[in-house]
């Protein structure tokens, strides 16, 4: 049987002439101890500035997720943010009601450092690195993020429903960073 799921799998990559390294997003989620360690990698074809400015465009947030409905920079202190978020992560027949705060760390261009201070998750950590590639497209994203959940029930499901999540969210800036970058380039404002 496995072997089937893998023929049929590979067929399907060759017919729809879409193989993983074509993909702008590309999400492993794995189960590490008492949580999850989310990797992915997204594929840019925008200027390091637009990247960095979808990323970091957490008043606007929710013109760019559909998953949430508020999103505020509560404080700033430099290159340091606490910013509150709120919203209903959905997959399939499920969805997940979430209310964070989030201290948010900036290493402008470079890198941006998430912890949770509170909120629906018993613990998240994330690291985002912009990085030039050297084929072709200008930039590529970095993300690695530990999550634990604090309900069995979310647990249960979380491989998929990070997966999910994770590359949603990843299609749906990659949209914004596209849209905005084109707008540089025509010459019209570029804000939401």
């Amino acid at each position: 049987m496995p072997i089937r799921i893998l023929v049929v799998f590979f067929l399907t990559c060759l017919i729809g002439g879409n193989s993983l390294a074509e993909q702008d997003v590309v999400v492993a989620v794995r189960e590490v101890g008492d949580g999850f360690l989310v990797e992915a990698t997204v594929k840019a074809p925008v200027s390091r500035q637009t990247a960095w400015e979808v990323l970091v465009d957490y008043d606007h947030m929710t013109t760019i997720l559909g998953n949430l409905t508020s999103s505020q920079v509560a404080r700033r202190n430099g290159n340091v943010l606490i910013v509150r978020q709120e919203g209903i992560a959905r997959f399939g027949l499920f969805s997940y009601p979430f209310q964070v705060e989030r201290e948010i760390r900036l290493e402008p261009m470079q890198r941006i450092l998430t912890r949770n201070l509170s909120g629906s998750l018993k613990r998240m950590e994330s690291e985002v690195r912009l990085k030039p590639s050297g084929n072709g497209s200008p930039v590529v994203i970095e993300y690695r993020a530990e999550f634990v959940f604090g309900s069995i029930l979310a647990g249960l499901f979380a491989v998929s429903f990070l997966n999910h999540e994770v590359e949603e969210q990843f299609q749906s800036m990659l949209a914004e960073m596209k849209r905005r970058d084109a707008q540089l380039v025509s010459g019209t404002s570029a804000q939401p």
